[in-house]
């Protein structure tokens, strides 16, 4: 039986009054970081929680109702149960703020957010280091709301054809398994909006998602008030036609705004994550001009005065920019409104080392916003360099751009038995002192052969997940047993394993390793110490590029000379991304030097034990302390001499540390770098410390400036 639940809006299973509140944990991802929260849905059917993807949701509409009555009777699933049911009411009421000084209420603005895969609104790390910090505002008592879009077509599911060539499909939202809402307006209908100032009219939706005690809203464009064309508006993340690209982002920033002044959410302190959104600010300056009286100039300065922007980019060239025409088509009438000429309008988008390019989304956001950071300290040396002409000349030696390293929400990433074992290792409440560095020195306590079995067990779990998604395939699509060799079929638990996963581009340098496949040959198909590669990632859709590099990839995990010891494995996403970063033994990155601005999936690596190796760019200059992983290469990118350097350093450092076992008959010095590695970058690069920053060094200053104008 289904019925609607008015609190969300969505149809879900009926299920018996004694456990009616796993409908209400199912609707809160509160649960997708709580190891007791998982469990308590796979104890209802492991089966059908591994088939429904671990979606609570998919999961419960497929259950029979007179196994949930059986469960109801048996009571050491009822003691857990409510056990569970205590913890996230008790967490939910929570007031506690763990921070030294409570901030102003945040607005925080993305164009993805990577929370769940049930929810394919992400495409790589700018995603899931929104969806860490919006987790990390939650477990910190952080009074944050978010703004972003809903995507009913997703971003991409890879699919690897015969030859190597990455084809995409459609990865769309199915709204009956997905943990989101509707919101609904005062008479009861699902909350519909007109964005300002697009002509002819464009509507928008509005979804939400809990995310422990923090509200995503999600807008969404694909409704019947829309004309087809503009339906599609929200249908894909990075549309690459460059008009709808600009629709995009004013539907995100401008209707956004709007969403939040419908829904009556006041808050202090507006957080834009790169510049998609950024005409947000705009929109802030008319509201506090029309609602507050302020005139033109002191708006602009009360928006810069508050306001954060976060850059991702490490080139001028990779910003978006519109036509100057582009722009007047839509915003004539806007800066009018807002007491401006053309003129005066443009110039906060002229990139003055560029003037004729256009309206600079990345330039807009650093000009009207006082607080400015890079990811990683190396990204604001090299954001400070490109964009000094954005400032005067007594700023432009050192441009006024800080930086707050990205880190990772270690409840979300780390293994749920390592996360046990560090329970009974730290102790219950080591969360709360998660990045105090003394709180980790107790992992030298670990046993060795505790955790090197632990680890075994991940890399055997990731090893039978690959297998078993290429048996469905095959099963499936009968695919040549070639293909299932190049997508792992032959991988071995038993062999040191070296991953490297993420998105496919040429600055990231997926096939360096590939570089001299002769030498490459040998390391792989040692006899007494093979070692084995696996390749994940995507390209984006409008990167040829990027796709040849992967097809190159895939084609050479079909060479028999390698083995089945190089495979691709296909659809990278975030449960992919779990089983990887936990199960391979070396998390590989070499990206051009600077190109990395910082790169988050190392973090996520080292926090469960698997060993960094890197060239030193993006956050590896300040995580790597010469005991916890490897670096290679020089100052400056160069393929030939990189790559021999890699081979070097697999070679002679990683292969025999790896192979060479102790009296215990366990690698002992290999597990002193994992535990090293875990004691030194678990806190350092935590979503604690990084919010714990984003309060210092910008938050709680805006509030006490705010305070401090209120008083005057």
């Amino acid at each position: 039986m289904i019925k609607q639940d008015p609190s969300a809006n969505i149809a879900i299973p009926e299920l018996p009054e004694e456990i009616s509140g796993l409908g209400e944990i199912a609707l809160n991802l509160w649960w997708t970081w709580n190891p007791k929260g998982k469990n308590i849905f796979k104890h209802l059917n492991p089966y059908l929680w591994k088939e429904s993807g671990q979606n609570p949701i998919a999961m419960l509409k497929k259950i029979p109702s007179d196994e949930l009555q059986k469960l109801c009777k048996n009571e050491t699933f009822m003691q857990e149960y409510r056990y569970v049911l205590a913890l996230f009411r008790g967490y939910m009421d929570d007031k506690t703020l763990l921070g030294e000084t409570e901030p102003l209420p945040i607005a925080y603005f993305c164009a993805e957010y990577g929370l769940h895969h049930s929810v394919p609104i992400y495409s790589g790390g700018l995603g899931f280091l929104a969806g860490d910090i919006l987790k990390e505002a939650s477990d910190m008592g952080l009074p944050m709301v978010g703004i972003g879009f809903m995507y009913p077509q997703g971003y991409v599911r890879q699919v690897i054809g015969s030859d190597g060539w990455q084809n995409g499909a459609n990865e769309t939202i199915d709204k009956d398994i997905a943990p989101i809402e509707r919101v609904l307006d005062s008479e009861g209908r699902h909350m519909t909006i007109q964005v300002p100032f697009i002509d002819p009219p464009v509507y928008t939706s509005v979804w939400k998602i809990n995310v422990g005690r923090v509200t995503l809203y999600l807008l969404d464009t694909d409704i019947e008030e829309n004309d087809p064309w503009d339906r599609q508006i929200s249908s894909h993340l990075y549309v690459p036609d460059l008009n709808q690209r600009l629709r995009q982002q004013i539907v995100l920033g401008i209707g956004g705004y709007r969403v939040l002044e419908e829904l009556g959410i006041e808050y202090a302190i507006l957080h834009l994550n790169e510049g998609h959104p950024a005409f947000a600010l705009f929109e802030r300056v008319r509201a506090f001009m029309e609602n507050e009286g302020m005139t033109l100039e002191r708006a602009i300065e009360q928006v810069r005065k508050s306001s954060v922007f976060t850059t991702h980019t490490p080139l001028q060239a990779a910003t978006d920019v519109y036509s100057f025409d582009m722009m007047s088509h839509y915003f004539g009438d806007y800066w009018q409104r807002l007491g401006m000429n053309k003129e005066q309008f443009m110039q906060f988008g002229i990139n003055p080392d560029h003037p004729e390019s256009g309206f600079n989304m990345t330039v807009f956001g650093l000009k009207m916003c006082n607080y400015r950071n890079g990811v990683s300290k190396k990204h604001c040396e090299v954001s400070r360099e490109i964009w000094k002409g954005v400032f005067s000349e007594e700023q432009s030696a050192k441009a006024p751009i800080d930086y707050i390293t990205n880190g990772v929400h270690l409840p979300t990433w780390l293994g749920d038995e390592l996360f046990e074992t560090l329970n009974g290792t730290l102790g219950e409440n080591w969360l709360t002192m998660q990045d105090n560095p003394d709180i980790w020195m107790p992992v030298e306590s670990i046993d060795d052969r505790e955790l090197w079995n632990l680890h075994y067990t991940y890399k055997v779990r990731m090893v039978n997940f690959i297998r078993e998604r290429v048996r469905r395939k095959w099963a499936d699509e009968r695919i040549d047993p070639v293909i299932a060799m190049a997508e792992g079929v032959m991988l071995d638990p038993d062999v040191l394993t070296i991953g490297f996963a993420r998105r496919m581009t040429h600055y990231k340098r997926p096939d360096l390793i590939l570089h001299d496949l002769d030498r490459l040959e040998k390391i792989i198909n040692n006899f007494e110490r093979p070692v084995q590669i696996i390749f994940a990632g995507k390209a984006h859709p409008s990167d040829n590029p990027g796709k040849m590099i992967l097809q190159r990839i895939f084609k050479i995990a079909q060479d028999p000379r390698f083995r089945g010891r190089i495979a691709f494995v296909e659809d990278y996403g975030e449960s992919v991304a779990k089983y990887l970063v936990r199960g391979c033994d070396v998390w590989l990155n070499n990206p051009l030097i600077p190109m990395e601005a910082c790169g988050t999936s190392g973090m996520k690596a080292s926090i469960n034990g698997t060993l960094h190796c890197s060239s030193l760019d993006g956050w590896w200059p300040e995580g790597y302390n010469g005991k916890n992983g490897w670096s290679f290469g020089g100052e400056r990118s160069d393929d030939t001499d990189d790559a021999q350097a890699l081979y070097d350093t697999i070679e002679r450092q990683i292969v025999p540390l790896y192979y060479e076992l102790d009296e215990r008959k366990l690698p002992g010095a290999w597990i002193a770098m994992m535990k090293e590695a875990m004691k030194s970058i678990s806190p350092a690069f935590s979503a604690r410390r990084m919010m714990k920053e984003y309060i210092g060094k910008f938050y709680a200053p805006i509030g006490r400036m705010l305070e401090e104008g209120e008083k005057r």
